[in-house]
Parts: structure tokens; sequence; C-alpha cells
């Protein structure tokens, strides 16, 4: 169970040694099998240390997926300004749509950090808060709805519900591909692309004023 006691901020640095020290032992050694000894002396840190910042391996390993989790949502929120900005016009919300998706299939899900979240949840469940802990939770289909809500008030599309719509469009481009090829990675597999375009195309036959 996690410690009850006041845990200390400490100083960013040693923070960030621990928390790649245990990220780099619990890919390559398992949760178990790694001890605060270990993650102390690899982050050339004092084992009371660890416990001042952590409590407890458990903490520290939530600790460590909810700092994957945290990358990954900056690397979306990017991403987002990147290609759906408030310039995209609907002569170029198609291909708008499908920049973000392909960066998406690529930055995001081709990425180490992706790789590690998937890894860390699957390997660990058992010591997460719950089974499929997700770090990201809601945010990233948020900062899309977001990104939805602003092209409605444009009249670029009808999104009563942006929510819903951003779900939606999640599940007609990255759902079909996982379902599909069991994975939405593009970088290492050349069929999501038409499978991306499709969706998309699919999403605005939908969502676009008529």
């Amino acid at each position: 169970m996690p410690t009850t006691k006041t845990l200390r901020e400490g100083s960013a640095p040693k923070r960030a040694a621990i928390l790649t020290a245990a990220r780099e032992l619990f890919l390559s050694d398992g949760f178990d099998r790694s001890s605060v000894d270990a993650v102390a002396a690899r982050a050339g840190v004092s084992k009371r240390t660890v416990y001042d910042y952590f409590g407890d391996k458990q903490t520290l390993l939530r600790a460590v997926v909810d700092v994957v989790g945290q990358s990954l949502i900056a690397t979306i929120r990017g991403t987002l300004d990147e290609t759906l900005t408030d310039r995209t016009g609907d002569a170029d919300l198609e291909d708008a749509l499908i920049a973000f998706s392909m960066r998406i299939a690529t930055d995001m899900l081709g990425s180490a950090e992706y790789a590690t979240l998937q890894r860390l949840v699957r390997a660990e469940s058992g010591h997460l808060p719950q089974p499929g802990y997700n770090s990201m939770a809601d945010t990233p289909d948020e900062a899309l709805a977001e990104r939805f809500a602003a092209f409605g008030a444009a009249g670029l599309l009808v999104v009563p519900d942006p929510r819903l719509a951003a779900d939606q469009f999640i599940a007609l481009t990255f759902g079909v591909a996982l379902d599909r090829l069991g994975s939405a990675n593009a970088a290492q597999d050349d069929r999501v692309r038409p499978l991306v375009v499709e969706g998309v195309r699919t999403f605005l036959r939908a969502y676009r004023p008529r």
C-alpha cells in the first residue's frame, strides 16, 4: 500500500534521475526484480532519498508511467498546434486532418515513449492503481474535441458534441488501424496511411456542413 507519509518534492535533477533509473530498471528487470537499492544506486542518490521523494516502489512505478504519459500528451498538443491551426480553412481541412493523424501515427504511436508506456502498463498492471491504468486518461480526446469545437465555431464542421466527434474521429482512424492491423504505428507499417485517409474522409462526410 502507498505510504501515508508526507513526500518531499526535492530537487528536480534528483527526481528526474530517480525516475530515469526506475524506468530503465522496470523495463529491463521488471518491477518485482528491481529493488529500491538498485534504483538509488543507478540514480546516484541514497535509498532514503528515493523513499523521501516517492514513498514506496509502487508509487515510483506510477510516477514513471505518469511522466511518460505527460510526455505523450505534450507530443499530441504540439502536433495539434502545428497541424490543426486557426489558419486551417475548408479547402485544406482534409489535408490538415490527415497530416495530424499521420504525425500522431509516427511521432507518438511510433515513439519509444509510447512503446515504454505500453510495456509498463501491460507488464506491471498488477502494481498500478487499476488494470490498464491510463496515465493520459481522456486528455488527448478532450484536446482534439477542443480543436473540433473551434472548427465548428468557424463553420468548418458541424459538431453539436465535440467530444463525441473526437471519439468517432479516433475510432475511424487509429481505431480501424488497430482493429485491422493490430497496430496504428505508421512508422512500421505502410498500410496504416490508407486506413487513416479513408477514416478522415468518412469523418468529414459526416461532420462537414452540407
